[in-house]
């Protein structure tokens, strides 16, 4: 049971990642650093609702 999440930038709050991730296995939003084009470095995106 996957489910679909968005990540947004920490930084500029645009959301610009799409993920999957198992709802029963882990409960917590997730948080990975990547590349936000807007801001033009790499910052950390955290799930949004």
């Amino acid at each position: 049971m996957r489910d679909r999440i968005i990540l947004a930038c920490t930084e500029c709050k645009q959301r610009n990642y799409t993920s999957t991730k198992n709802k029963s296995k882990n409960t917590e939003r997730i948080e990975l650093k990547k590349y936000c084009k807007f801001c033009k470095a790499h910052t950390v995106h955290k799930e949004t609702k």
